[in-house]
């Protein structure tokens, strides 16, 4: 299936998306759109012949806990209605606890690294054909970029993808500027994970920019494209066509012209990559960190042997099956542990990240503590996005605040949802201290929380009233 040459569609480009030339297709996230009110601006787009492609970033596949029968159908709801050749999404976990480990449940709001062990390849492989069998396309699943590296992995990037794929058949979305992240980061060579990978399970590629800061590599998608990245997208095009390549863009849009020209820039890459890769840099060794090697033998794989066959959904059957028992991968009932095991090591990391608990025993301390200043400071933008009112009511006191209360206040129930515990718990503690500013933000939580407070109720509804009679006088 041929894509072509596309960019994310994003609500605040969506007339700039509209007007650039030979666009092919354009790729939405896919919980920002409702399936039975699609913006005009897509609408537009599929009348003029636009591939539209929803990306989704809260199934978790890599999570211990089966994918969720809600999420599944609601994407499969929006690859219906916007009439999607395929779906995507990431190898990657976003909430971790609960049940499974009888501990408290956390959300991420963000992407992290599944470890690339066994039990995480079973645990894996299973959510990808529970979501396969829920969906109404094909899906194809994206590497992600990471700030931190499991201890004791026992396969390459490139070996771990190759196994997913044979053992489930499912597509993959190569994000070429997440390679280039672990190299910066994690010290890991993004042309040994191309010459590892199978490449004829390509099913699209992704293109952004990043910035790097002290030695560490973020992955922006705020930032132009870099040569390093267009560098590793042509060392990809001298091994395979891919179908499809698409720029990312989040945040800090250049003007329509900018785009284009990167755009230009993108299809200029491809077509010059000639048969043979670039020159291949040396990778680089992150600071105070050891790249994660496999050892001899660990993941070898044969991905010309071929995905298991249409529809095989049990790890005991088909040569998928085969492969996990040659390699020792958990399969059928097995999982239940690898699940466990794999849960109590995800809540693990995750509780240090968001909670404040102690570093898991094996990681880099300092690389986890700029992952949990990173987490912070994208709840803080997202939590600005979702409640603009905040930020216009604190002005610069809001981020300040918002970092303090949320170093040791994991996310819950969302971002809206953390908008208003954020307003309750400035309120119960009598700020901000500006009576106007205070005034503001009382009305503005009593406008949107439940008649009860959720928490901490006697202590706000008396600071609620103390403001609104004050108010009123």
């Amino acid at each position: 299936m041929e894509l072509g040459i596309g960019i994310g569609w994003r609500p605040e480009i969506a007339d700039t998306v509209e007007r650039l030339p030979g666009l092919d297709w354009v790729e939405v996230v896919a919980e920002n759109v409702c399936p039975g009110h699609l913006p005009d601006s897509l609408a537009r787009l599929r009348e003029h012949g636009v591939r539209v492609v929803p990306h989704g970033v809260s199934l978790g596949l890599g999570g211990a806990e089966r994918p969720s029968p809600r999420r599944l159908a609601d994407l499969a709801a929006r690859a219906e209605a916007l009439g999607s050749p395929l779906v995507t999404e990431h190898i990657a976990f976003v909430r971790a606890g609960g049940e499974l480990t009888a501990s408290p449940a956390l959300e991420a709001g963000h992407l992290l690294p599944v470890p690339r062990t066994r039990d995480a390849l079973a645990v894996l492989c299973e959510n990808v054909r529970i979501a396969q069998d829920s969906l109404p396309v094909p899906l194809a699943l994206e590497n992600i970029a990471a700030l931190v590296a499991w201890p004791g992995e026992e396969m390459t990037e490139g070996r771990f993808l190759a196994e997913l794929v044979e053992r489930t058949g499912v597509r993959l979305l190569i994000d070429v500027a997440n390679l280039h992240t672990n190299r910066v980061n994690r010290g890991e060579d993004p042309y040994t994970a191309l010459d590892e990978l199978p490449v004829e399970a390509i099913a699209y590629v992704h293109v952004a920019g990043g910035i790097e800061r002290d030695g560490v590599w973020h992955d922006t998608h705020a930032h132009p494209v870099t040569r390093p990245v267009l560098d590793i997208l042509a060392g990809l095009r001298a091994r395979v066509a891919p179908p499809g390549v698409l720029l990312e863009r989040d945040d800090d849009f250049p003007p329509p012209e900018e785009l284009a020209a990167e755009l230009t820039v993108i299809r200029e890459t491809l077509s010059t990559a000639g048969a043979s890769a670039p020159v291949r840099p040396a990778p680089r060794k992150p600071a105070g960190t050891s790249a994660p090697s496999a050892p001899p033998g660990a993941g070898t794989t044969d991905a010309a042997a071929g995905p298991p066959a249409e529809g095989a959904t049990d790890a005991a059957a088909g040569p998928g099956a085969d492969a996990a028992r040659a390699h020792g991968t958990p399969t059928g009932a097995a999982t239940d542990g690898a699940r466990a095991r794999v849960g109590i090591a995800q809540a693990s990391l995750l509780s240090a990240l968001v909670a404040g608990t102690p570093a898991p025993t094996g990681f880099d301390v300092a690389r986890l503590r700029v992952q949990s200043r990173a987490l912070v400071a994208k709840r803080a933008g997202v939590v600005a996005r979702v409640a603009p009112e905040l930020p216009d009511i604190l002005g610069s006191g809001y981020r300040p605040a918002f970092v303090a209360y949320a170093r040791f206040r994991p996310l819950r129930d969302g971002y809206r949802r953390d908008a208003l515990d954020f307003a309750e718990h400035l309120l119960a503690e009598g700020r901000p201290d500006d009576e106007e500013a205070r005034r503001r933000l009382t009305l503005w939580w009593t406008e949107r929380a439940a008649p009860e407070p959720p928490r901490r109720g006697a202590r706000l509804v008396h600071a609620v009233r103390r403001v609104l009679v004050g108010a009123g006088r």
